[in-house]
C-alpha cells in the first residue's frame, strides 16, 4: 500500500528512534518490509523536511536521529537555523566551539540542545559564540566532524 505522507514519515521517525539504522536503503527496506511502500528518493526528502541527521553512537558506527521539535518550530527549520548562522566550527581539548553570525548564538544551541547527542553534556551560548562540553578529546573531534557534515548536507 502507498501509504500517506504523515504515516510514512511517522513510520520513519519510529523506525530510527526504534532501531539503530545507518543508511537510507536500510529504512527503504524495512519500510517495504512493513509494507509501507517508499523509494529511497522520497525518504531522502523525508529526511532532510523531517530534521534527520546522522550520528555517531560512541561505537565508531552512524546512525540517523531526529531532532526534537522545540516548541512550534519544525526540527528541519532548527537544522537550518544552525547551518545558516555558523561561521566556524573549531576545538580545544573537550570543548567544541561554534561560531555565529551576531545574535545568532542562541538560536544554535537550542538546535544542538535539540539533537540529544550523547556526546553533548551541556552548551553555553552567548551573542556570537556556543561552547560545546563533552566528555572526551575524541568525542570533540567526531562532534566537529558531525556538525561540518551537517552544515554541507543542509546547504
Amino acid at each position: 500500500m502507498k501509504p500517506t505522507k504523515a504515516q510514512r514519515q511517522a513510520s520513519l521517525l519510529a523506525l530510527i528512534r526504534d532501531r539503530a539504522i545507518g543508511t537510507q536503503e536500510e529504512l527503504v527496506r524495512r519500510l517495504n518490509d512493513s509494507g509501507l511502500f517508499a523509494t529511497q528518493a522520497t525518504i531522502s526528502r523525508d529526511i532532510k523536511e523531517l530534521g534527520i541527521i546522522k550520528t555517531s553512537d560512541g561505537n565508531g558506527q552512524q546512525k540517523y536521529v531526529a531532532l526534537e521539535r522545540g516548541g512550534n518550530a519544525p526540527s528541519g527549520r532548527l537544522l537550518k537555523v544552525f547551518s545558516e548562522a555558523v561561521t566556524k566550527i573549531d576545538l580545544a581539548v573537550n570543548l567544541v566551539i561554534v561560531k555565529t553570525l551576531p545574535g545568532m548564538a542562541q538560536a544554535s544551541a537550542s538546535a544542538l540542545d535539540s539533537m540529544n547527542l550523547t556526546e553533548v553534556v551541556g552548551t553555553i551560548a552567548g551573542d556570537d559564540t556556543v561552547f560545546i562540553a563533552v566528555r572526551t578529546p575524541d568525542q570533540a573531534h567526531e562532534l566537529v566532524k558531525l556538525l561540518n557534515q551537517m552544515m554541507v548536507s543542509s546547504s
